[in-house]
């Protein structure tokens, strides 16, 4: 059954999560998933393309739209990088400004050096022809032919329902959208709440990512491990106070049980 979070509240035994169908579930951790959105620049017919023939990722989508006519839509810190990234798929790419400031003298430099057009005016909609990308209409009303138009997403957390926490997403570090932040573990700022993915990581492919909850996960149970150890450790020191007050013998050189 399908349902989506819409409330996470912390209880005195761990966490109470309700979903979109009205069921309740309890769970002592928890551990994040949900990825992230992307919002992509408000340019007619673009979304519409997303996925097919308007792009992103030079690793993902490069081999699919190699030798072809590459259009980079600047809309994000990462812009000018991902035009030189495609550039190794293609010698026909061109560079649109759009509403983003000129490139610095030593981007410019860059794309000049490696053959890369750049086109500057305001791209107010994509050409579409028989459902494929064919071109970039821009503000002065000339188009530029394309097959393909890379845009660089603004990539939001989908992690809302934990603001009840006390966790919300932050910018994240490289200017690319929001993010949960999170140690090397998982773990965040919140007890008992670990993140993986693209919640935390916007830039983890599938491998990464995946990797990424197995390791959260060993923490999730190496951190309910302990809790139950000191829950045991207090219930015996109630039922034998005298005895779990004993002194434990040091062990001394030569004892087997220390290894040496």
């Amino acid at each position: 059954m399908h349902a989506d979070v819409t409330a996470v509240t912390r209880r005195e035994s761990g966490f109470e999560v309700t979903l979109s169908d009205g069921r309740v579930t309890r769970a002592r951790r928890l551990l994040v998933t949900t990825g992230l959105v992307d919002e992509l620049p408000d340019v007619p017919g673009l979304r519409a393309r997303w996925g097919r023939d308007v792009l992103h990722c030079p690793y993902c989508h490069g081999w699919e739209v190699r030798d072809r006519a590459i259009g980079v839509l600047a809309s994000g810190p990462m812009s000018v990088h991902q035009a030189l990234l495609f550039r190794q798929w293609s010698a026909d790419v061109t560079f649109f400004t759009h509403t983003a400031p000129a490139p610095a003298a030593e981007q410019a430099e860059q794309l000049v050096a490696r053959g890369v057009r750049v086109v500057d005016g305001e791209v107010t909609a994509v050409e579409i022809v028989d459902d494929r990308l064919t071109g970039v209409r821009l503000s002065n009303g000339g188009t530029i032919a394309r097959e393909a138009l890379v845009v660089a997403p603004r990539m939001v957390a989908r992690a809302g329902f934990l603001a009840a926490l006390g966790l919300r997403a932050v910018e994240h570090p490289a200017g690319v959208g929001e993010h949960i932040p999170a140690d090397a573990t998982g773990r965040t700022d919140v007890p008992g709440v670990w993140v993986a993915g693209n919640v935390t990581d916007p830039a983890a492919q599938v491998g990464a990512a995946a990797a990424a909850g197995a390791a959260a996960a060993a923490q999730i149970n190496a951190d309910l491990v302990a809790e139950e150890t000191r829950r045991a450790v207090d219930a015996y020191r109630e039922r034998f106070p005298a005895r779990s007050q004993a002194r434990v013998p040091e062990p001394v050189e030569g004892d087997p049980r220390c290894g040496v």
